[in-house]
C-alpha cells in the first residue's frame, strides 16, 4: 500500500504542478509517445532477461505493489518453530527430528505454523540446514559455512530482478530522446502544414523525452530500491534460521540458540529478550 501511496505522490505532484503553471494535462497525452517508450522498454526488458529472471521480475514486482514481506509475526513464529525443533532434538535425541524433518507436512510441529509450512524457500532452507545435523555427515563447525554458501546464492539470485529493472530505469531517458527525435521527424515532415501543426507536433516530441525521464525517476528505479530492501528483508529471514541451526548445530541450549538468532534481526522486527523468553517456556512440550 505504502508504495502505491509514493506513486500517487509522484505523479499527483507533476501533473498538479503542472496544472498550477497553466499547463493542460490533455496536452502530455499522446499514444504514439506512450507506444515507442513503453514498448521499446519492454522490448529491453525481454531482451535482457532470461525467461526465469523475467518471470522473477513479475513475481517480485507483485510482491512489492502487494506490501508482502516478511512481518514480525512471521518472525515470532520462525523464532518459536525453531525453539520446538530443538527442544526435541535436545530431549529426545536428533534423530527424533527426522520424522519432523523428513516429512514436514506431516509434523506436528510444522503443521502449528502453516504460514511457513506454505512458503517453500523458507521451508526447505530450514530443513537442508537440519538434514546434516541429523546425518552427522559433516562437523558442525562446518555446517555453518555450507548455509552461507547457499544464502549467497538465494541473495545473487534475488537481485536478479533488480539488475534488470535498473537497466530499464537507466534506459529509459534515451528512449525518451529516440521517442522525441522520431517526433521531430514527423515535424519536419509537416513544417509545410503551418505553424499550429508544427506546435503539436514539437510537443508531442517533448513529451517524448519527459515521459522517458518521469518514468524512469519517479516509478522504474524506485520500485527496483524497493525490491532491493524486500530482498534484504528476505535474507534477513535466513540469516535468522542460519544463526539459530548452527548455534544448535555446535552445542548450543535451544533457548540460546533462539537468543542469537533473535539478536540478529532488526529491531522493527525483533521480539524482547523477555518477552520472547516467556512465549517459549509457555509453549507445551512436542513429544
Amino acid at each position: 500500500m505504502l508504495i502505491l501511496i509514493g506513486f500517487a505522490i509522484v505523479l499527483g505532484s507533476t501533473i498538479g504542478g503542472f496544472i498550477i503553471a497553466g499547463g493542460h494535462p490533455a496536452v502530455l497525452l499522446h499514444l504514439s509517445e506512450f507506444v515507442v517508450i513503453f514498448g521499446i522498454a519492454i522490448g529491453v526488458l525481454v531482451i535482457a532477461s532470461p525467461g526465469k529472471v523475467l518471470k522473477e521480475v513479475v513475481h517480485k514486482v507483485k510482491e512489492a505493489l502487494a506490501g508482502k514481506g516478511a512481518a514480525k509475526k512471521d518472525y515470532d513464529d520462525l523464532l518459536k518453530l525453531l525453539y520446538e525443533i530443538f527442544m526435541v532434538g535436545r530431549r529426545n535425541g536428533l534423530i527424533a527430528l527426522e520424522e519432523h524433518v523428513m516429512n514436514p507436512n506431516d509434523s506436528s510441529i510444522f503443521k502449528r505454523y502453516p504460514a511457513f509450512l506454505k512458503h517453500a524457500e523458507r521451508r526447505e532452507f530450514l530443513i537442508n540446514g537440519l538434514k546434516p545435523v541429523i546425518d552427522g555427515k559433516i562437523k558442525p563447525d562446518q555446517l555453518e559455512h555450507l548455509m552461507q554458501a547457499e544464502l549467497d546464492a538465494k541473495g545473487e539470485e534475488a537481485d536478479h530482478p533488480v539488475h534488470i529493472l535498473n537497466l530499464v530505469g537507466d534506459s529509459m531517458p534515451g528512449i525518451g530522446i529516440v521517442a522525441a527525435v522520431l517526433g521531430i521527424i514527423n515535424t519536419m515532415a509537416a513544417i509545410a502544414d503551418g505553424p499550429e501543426v508544427v506546435g503539436e507536433r514539437v510537443a508531442a516530441a517533448l513529451t517524448g523525452t519527459f515521459l522517458g525521464i518521469f518514468a524512469a525517476y519517479g516509478f522504474v528505479n524506485p520500485l527496483a530500491n524497493r525490491i532491493k530492501f524486500n530482498n534484504a528483508g528476505e535474507q534477513q529471514y535466513f540469516r535468522c534460521i542460519l544463526a539459530a541451526v548452527s548455534g544448535f548445530a555446535k552445542g548450543l541450549a535451544p533457548l540460546t540458540a533462539v537468543e542469537v538468532a533473535r539478536r540478529s534481526l532488526d529491531s522493527s522486527v525483533q521480539p524482547g529478550a523477555e518477552e520472547l523468553e516467556t512465549t517459549l517456556k509457555a509453549i507445551p512440550a512436542t513429544k
